[in-house]
């Protein structure tokens, strides 16, 4: 006989998403680090495709919600805008960093020429047209303005 699932065990994989968010947190401000490391745009590009993908479950979440709990969905719609200008600012202070160096530029260069189905990953540019389409698609341009929100409880 096998037990039921403890709520503990429930989505394993975004609590590991989420345990390996706060490791690095911790691994970027140690206490005993003077003065804390500046953050670089690989950094950045990796921070943002997280975020474009919790975009495409949130999204996901308020498709799935919205029919038997409207307002549970229109809130989870609510987040998925907030999220997505989160994603924009993040997109934006990647290209406010300094570029890479000439040596890691020449050296890790990717060349779409070389290879017959285009670049292996796509570009944080890339990324974010990409996920800008389906927000556009779903939310009018008032709703990504940004705005104070109040807890309703």
């Amino acid at each position: 006989m096998t037990s039921p699932p403890r709520p503990d065990d429930a989505h394993p994989y975004l609590r590991a998403a989420s345990a390996g968010i706060r490791h690095h947190a911790r691994a970027l401000a140690p206490p005993d680090a003077d003065p804390p490391r500046p953050v670089d745009r690989v950094h950045l590009d990796v921070l943002h495709a997280h975020l474009t993908a919790l975009l495409q479950l949130l999204d996901l979440l308020a498709d799935h919600t919205r029919p038997p709990h409207p307002a549970a969905g229109r809130h989870l719609a609510a987040a998925h805008t907030r999220l997505w200008q989160v994603t924009t600012e993040v997109h934006a202070a990647f290209h406010l960093l300094p570029g890479t160096t000439e040596v890691t530029t020449a050296t890790s260069a990717c060349h779409p020429e070389r290879l017959p189905e285009g670049p292996p990953v796509l570009t944080i540019c890339q990324r974010h047209f990409a996920a800008g389409r389906v927000v556009r698609r779903k939310t009018t341009p008032t709703d990504l303005r940004p705005h104070a929100t109040a807890c309703v409880r």
